[in-house]
Order: structure tokens, then C-alpha cells, then sequence
């Protein structure tokens, strides 16, 4: 059955409507960031440079490092630009523009998808500075209220454990991320579990005029514990972004894997004094290891 125009939104010149791109113009590996100001950071290090288009705060440059054709995009903040984000690059790839049809399960093509962004620690033996790679996500967004993600027994007992933790009207959903990525970029990172939440004030325990409902929230974060078979499941670190990944990835078939920058400790109370060198080190791991 063709996809409805009005689902599946192709702009005059045939790119997908959000992030202008036609589906020549991205790699099988992505990297994403944020802030659209740090793709430029990216790509300089390409050895070229052969697409670059922007749109609203998707900006898109597409090129060659040491041979190996990359794309970059950064996606703003939140889940919500996520699920625009993995849709389209999803669409791009898998559904022909030109019947509107998805494409047979046969000839579905799987995207490598990193993150590289900036990510608070919550657990004071995390250091300022270092990096961390995500092994569970767990969002305490709306996102997945709307999608079908199945989770297993360990991420259903997790999510449950952190909706009675922090006393939740509905239970956040936990996700793992892609093993092999996370194998062959995170060598020597902190390994943790990423909380995503859905603002950068008060769902972060942060008061300016505002105070929070919960006024223990930090600590509730901080003090999480899950036991199972596997061993002892804390939080280590939250940012805005990664729970939307893991959990659309899984459903759409695409790798995907989360390298933060730990740039302030909550626990300690710390922000990094050259936060920019924590990302460029970041960043050039990424590539070199890509």
C-alpha cells in the first residue's frame, strides 16, 4: 500500500520534508550531535566535503574521512526531534519515494547511527572530562507512549523500579543500545545507563525560580538501584536524546549507540573548565574508530 502524502511529506525537489535530504545524499554511517554548530567541528576533519544542506536545526554535511564516506547531522535537543530524525533517515533508505511503498523486508537497509553529545554524571565516581558510552536508555519522555517497543524482562523491571522510585504517574521505558557499536567505539569508556529526560530544568533537578515537585529529585536518581542476574543496574549520567535513539533504532532495525561527554557532575557539583577539549577528544575517537 502506497504511504498518503499526507504521512509521508516529499518536498518539491524530492527530499524528505524536515531534513531536505534526498536519499543520495546520506551515508549507511551517521553521526549526530546537537548542537548544529558542532557538525562543522565534525567535518573539518574530512578529507572532503560533498554535500551541505540546512534546514530549521537539522544541518547536514556529508563527506570522506581517511576514504570512508560519513554523514553528519545534528538534530536539536529533545526525543521529539528525534523521532523526526530516525523517521526520515528511516524513509531515506527504506521506502521508495517514488511508489511511496516500503521497501521488501529482504532489501531493508540497516543505518549505523552515533551519537556524539554532552551529558551530565550523576554518580560522584564519574570524572569531568571523561567519556561514557551508553549500554541502557532510559526515557522519562512520552515518545514510546505512542509506539509499540517491546522491551525485555530486565528493561520492564527497570523502567517499573524507577516509575515507583520517583513516585511516576506512567513507567518511563528502558532500552539497550546496539552491543556491537557499543563494543567497537566505547573501548576504555565509562560504561553506564543513560537517563533521558524531557527538559533541561526541573526534569533535571535544577531550580531557578521554579521549585521542583519532587525537591529530592537528584538524589532519587543518584540512589537507583536494580539488582538482577546481570548484576547491579544504576544511573549514571542523563542528558536529552538517548532513550529516543535506542528505543527507535530496536523498532526500525538500525544500530545505534550513544558516546557522551561528561562535562558537569551533579554529584560533585563540577562543570568542565574546557568542556570544548572533552568533545574534540570525543570526536576524533568517534572518527578513528568509525
Amino acid at each position: 500500500m502506497p504511504i498518503p502524502e499526507s504521512e509521508l511529506i516529499i518536498n518539491r525537489d524530492g527530499s524528505v520534508y524536515h531534513l531536505n535530504l534526498l536519499p543520495d545524499h546520506i551515508s549507511e554511517t551517521i553521526i549526530t550531535v546537537g548542537d548544529p554548530e558542532r557538525v562543522p567541528l565534525i567535518s573539518q576533519h574530512f578529507d572532503s566535503i560533498e554535500t551541505q544542506i540546512h534546514k530549521r536545526e537539522f544541518v547536514t554535511h556529508v563527506g570522506y574521512y581517511k576514504g570512508k564516506r560519513l554523514t553528519v547531522i545534528s538534530t536539536g535537543m529533545g526525543t521529539d526531534n528525534i523521532d523526526i530524525l530516525l523517521n526520515e533517515l528511516d524513509a531515506l533508505v527504506n521506502i521508495d519515494f517514488i511508489t511511496r511503498e516500503a521497501r521488501p523486508l529482504e532489501e531493508r537497509i540497516t543505518l549505523r547511527i552515533v551519537r556524539v553529545g554532552t551529558s551530565g554524571a550523576l554518580q560522584a565516581d564519574i570524572p569531568v572530562g571523561s567519556h561514557l558510552v551508553t549500554e541502557h536508555a532510559v526515557g522519562l519522555d512520552s515518545l514510546m507512549q505512542f509506539y509499540p517497543l517491546v522491551e525485555t524482562g530486565l528493561e520492564i523491571e527497570v523502567a517499573t523500579g524507577i516509575q515507583h522510585s520517583l513516585d511516576l504517574s506512567y513507567r518511563p521505558y528502558c532500552v539497550r543500545g546496539t552491543d556491537l557499536l557499543r563494543e567497537q567505539l566505547g573501548q576504555g569508556m565509562v560504561v553506564g545507563n543513560t537517563l533521558t529526560c524531557p527538559g533541561f530544568y526541573g526534569p533535571q533537578g535544577r531550580v531557578l525560580r521554579l521549585d521542583l515537585r519532587q525537591s529530592d529529585l537528584i538524589s532519587r536518581f543518584q540512589n537507583f538501584r536494580h539488582q538482577s542476574a546481570e548484576g547491579e543496574f544504576r544511573l549514571t549520567n542523563f542528558e536529552m536524546e538517548t532513550a529516543g535513539y535506542y528505543a527507535l533504532g530496536r523498532m526500525l532495525g538500525h544500530e545505534v549507540v550513544s558516546l557522551n561527554a561528561i562535562v558537569a557532575n551533579r554529584a560533585t557539583g563540577e562543570f568542565a573548565t574546557n568542556a570544548e577539549a572533552t568533545v574534540n577528544d570525543l570526536i576524533m575517537k568517534t572518527l578513528d574508530r568509525i
